[in-house]
């Protein structure tokens, strides 16, 4: 039996960023943070992951975007209409959007009209170009034309049935413009020469060890403090927290585990003798990690397909316990469905999720056929090292209701 593993719980996103403290404080010019996976594209088209869509987004703009409040909010698009019958939308674009200079352009730059979003949408769909997010308009637009520039200010969004979500998937990075005339002059490298119109343009991109950004000084919303972003790709987690404490890099998303007790007390706040050191910022991050079972790998007669077994081993984990034993209480058990505190269907007395109970695990294993485990083959767990020592606890707990666990990483 399979089980596809990353984690159980609602994660709070942490930053770390290094504090000068008593030492003489600098102006920070340059941002220097380590993403530990590598990019594999600048193409907003092919930023899938995380780790390319951090960088897609300094370099790259769309009609619109989420505040902090998660609202859909004015980008390029500084207004727009949505038709009575919800089909059709119009967006007014912004008259002061540059494209980065660069050398496709003839003049060097050039501004941002309804056309380039025409071609970017459609280029996105273009079963050539196979864009992993060409799925954001499947069966939603209209056959002929569904993007379409009236003028160089306004655009055109046709549907073929109203769909409340549409404004916002057009936050997403994929929705991003770019220039006909980057893709034509750089083909299939444009996804290590982006040209875009964020608040950032690609200076340099030295494959699996730094990817260097410029501030564009015409940036529509006014430059950015900073000069530039260095972004390093140090996989070991380890090492980068090291080179964050030594004061060799600026900021790290999440906090490695080995450093979890020397860094944070048991209610998930930085130790007051690390004040002066660092800096801890935490916020909810909209991201739900889960124990994926893998259906189609298993054979048909696999327990895993049996509704009973299925939810036993969710009453076998207690997802409290392992925030506080690994975690230091940072995160939210996720006890309540699927959907993360933050969203508005996120409802605990709709959806009352699944809580700790050993006992009513047990149970079930038993109405299934398999009392105290017995005559269930071995559940292999799949995970990576990030997530080695919660598949580690994952396995523990369920070897008490008698399932065996082995993990492969």
């Amino acid at each position: 039996m399979h089980l596809m593993f990353r984690t159980l719980t609602l994660l709070i996103f942490i930053v770390l960023t290094f504090s000068c403290g008593s030492r003489q404080a600098r102006e920070y010019k340059v941002l220097r943070y380590n993403q530990p996976n590598h990019i594999t594209s600048l193409d907003p088209a092919f930023a899938k992951s995380q780790n390319n869509i951090w960088s897609v987004l300094h370099l790259f703009d769309g009609l619109v975007e989420l505040d902090d409040s998660l609202n859909v909010s004015p980008a390029i698009a500084k207004s727009w209409l949505i038709s009575e019958d919800g089909l059709d939308y119009t967006f007014y674009l912004r008259e002061d959007v540059y494209f980065h200079e660069n050398d496709c352009f003839s003049n060097g730059s050039r501004k941002v009209v309804a056309s380039d979003f025409e071609y970017s949408l459609t280029r996105l769909i273009d079963s050539k170009i196979s864009s992993p997010g060409s799925w954001l308009f499947t069966d939603k637009i209209r056959e002929k034309r569904p993007f379409e520039a009236i003028d160089d200010t306004t655009f055109v969004l046709h549907l073929t049935r109203p769909f409340i979500p549409m404004l916002g998937i057009l936050t997403m990075q994929y929705c991003a413009v770019v220039p006909q005339e980057g893709i034509t002059y750089y083909g299939s490298d444009f996804a290590q020469n982006p040209v875009g119109t964020g608040a950032f343009k690609f200076k340099k991109w030295i494959a699996n060890q730094a990817l260097f950004l410029n501030r564009n000084d015409n940036y529509y919303k006014g430059p950015s403090k900073l000069e530039g972003i260095k972004t390093s790709f140090m996989a070991d987690k380890k090492i980068a927290m090291l080179e964050l404490l030594n004061g060799n890099i600026d900021f790290v998303n999440g906090l490695e585990s080995s450093f979890i007790n020397e860094l944070l007390d048991k209610n998930g706040v930085l130790l007051s003798e690390k004040e002066n050191q660092l800096k801890l910022s935490k916020s909810p991050y909209l991201n739900s990690e889960y124990l994926g079972i893998n259906l189609e790998a298993c054979s048909p007669n696999s327990p895993l397909r049996i509704k009973e077994v299925r939810q036993a081993i969710n009453y076998a984990i207690d997802r409290k316990l392992m925030l506080t034993a690994l975690r230091n209480n940072v995160g939210q058990p996720a006890d309540s469905g699927f959907v993360p505190t933050g969203l508005p269907s996120h409802d605990k007395v709709s959806v009352p999720g699944y809580e700790y109970n050993l006992q009513k695990a047990k149970t079930l294993l038993l109405e299934a056929g398999y009392p105290d485990g017995n005559g269930l083959e071995a559940i292999a767990l799949y995970t990576n090292k990030d997530y080695l020592d919660i598949t580690t606890f994952v396995a523990r707990q369920l070897q008490k209701i008698g399932l065996l666990v082995t993990i492969e990483v």
